[in-house]
């Protein structure tokens, strides 16, 4: 049963999927996602841990990292196993990993190894924090990647203590960065030929995402804090209490300060001594919050909204899921789509492209769902497929 293609944009491309709960999966999603050939790699039933991490097969988080992909059962600790991986990896394009840094070197299956057979090979690895270093054979988790990244300490309310950011930031951005290195050694392979070994880790992901609050500190020596909704030299932005809920403000530059004054009848403010330049706001920001929200209070969300907008002063309300999936724009821009030929909707991707776009033409796959089409397809004959089944190796 062979798996519908989601695009054109990468179909030239195998790919061997090693990895497990979500850093890894989302890495592969986004080659899966564009068309490329994906085999997703598990263990036979029998061998699969009672409590597998990942969570199950028909759970939200499962579905939406496995579309588009198709399965294969292997035992990857057996003999047999292996050689029919390193089979298979003579002929692929990439292999994706997240297991232990220590763990595909005990199996045989590292880089290295599988360079010898097959000097094309793009081999990506996400780790916790990195292949080597004192910290390497640390197990890693997303929580403590935010912690050690920086992250949980300028997040939340001043004085509130270290806050965990809402969403894996530190997985997701890992396996993004590693989607985002596979392709640049694929095409860097089109120049030299060569594969070569893409590396990532959650802590070096989540450091990175520190973005402009680690270069303030590379530069200037600051270390950021925590500011809760306020921003550090945007003022006034934050979030505002209105009539009937909330308000995410953004004023940026004099222009726009200006234009927010005049819109909320509070002209006056402009040219206070106070406030009159962002130098003198950033100063006086406690203040100044306090009288707008006074005024934020006498009128309702969407009515803020829309007048704010309308004079371009950037605005808008703050969403729940649900309220977020309701939105009309989230609607026109296909934010979610409909797994094709099923009722079911994922996540679709997040950018276009005009000629070969991305689709979600498959759901995630049974385990072993196309172990005889795949095996096929890397040349074992029926006879061979059969005498991997009985000797329970797939």
């Amino acid at each position: 049963m062979a798996v519908p293609k989601a695009s054109a944009a990468l179909e030239r491309f195998t790919v061997l999927d090693l990895t497990r709960v979500r850093s890894g999966p989302t890495a592969v999603r986004q080659l899966a996602d564009w068309g490329a050939n994906v085999v997703k790699i598990e263990m036979p039933a029998h061998l699969e841990e009672s409590d597998p991490m990942g969570g199950p097969r028909d759970g939200a988080d499962f579905m939406n990292l496995h579309r588009n992909k198709r399965s294969l059962t292997l035992d990857l600790k057996s003999e047999a196993g292996i050689a029919l991986f390193r089979r298979m990896a003579a002929r692929a394009d990439v292999v994706v990993e997240n297991f232990r840094p220590d763990v595909k070197d005990r199996l045989g299956i590292a880089y290295a190894d599988l360079r010898k057979i097959n000097p094309r090979i793009v081999y990506a690895s996400i780790s916790g924090f990195g292949q080597d270093g004192p910290y390497a054979k640390r197990p890693g988790f997303d929580q403590i990647a935010q912690g050690m990244g920086g992250l949980m300490s300028i997040t939340g309310l001043p004085g509130q203590g270290p806050v965990r950011v809402g969403i894996p930031l530190a997985d997701l951005t890992a396996g993004l960065f590693c989607a985002l290195g596979i392709l640049t050694a694929l095409l860097e392979r089109e120049a030299s030929g060569e594969g070569q070994w893409v590396q990532t880790s959650l802590l070096q992901a989540q450091a990175f995402m520190l973005d402009f609050q680690a270069a303030r500190y590379l530069v200037h020596g600051e270390v950021a804090k925590q500011a809760g909704n306020n921003h550090p030299t945007s003022i006034p932005t934050g979030v505002f209490r209105t009539r009937d809920g909330y308000l995410n403000l953004a004023t940026t530059g004099q222009s726009i300060w200006e234009r927010c004054m005049r819109t909320m009848g509070a002209d006056e403010l402009i040219a206070h001594p106070d406030y009159a330049t962002a130098a003198l706001r950033s100063r006086n920001r406690d203040a100044l919050n306090a009288r707008l929200q006074e005024i934020f209070l006498t009128e309702t969300t969407a009515a803020w909204v829309e007048r704010m907008n309308a004079a371009g002063v950037p605005c808008g309300p703050i969403y729940d899921v649900a309220q977020m999936f309701a939105d009309p724009q989230i609607a026109h821009l296909g934010v979610a789509a409909t797994v094709e030929g099923s009722d079911m909707s994922l996540m679709a991707q997040p950018f276009r492209l005009g000629r070969t776009p991305s689709r979600l033409a498959a759901p995630p796959p049974d385990r072993g769902a196309h172990n005889e089409e795949i095996l096929a397809e890397f040349g074992l004959s029926p006879d061979d497929i059969a005498a991997l089944r009985a000797a329970g190796t797939i």
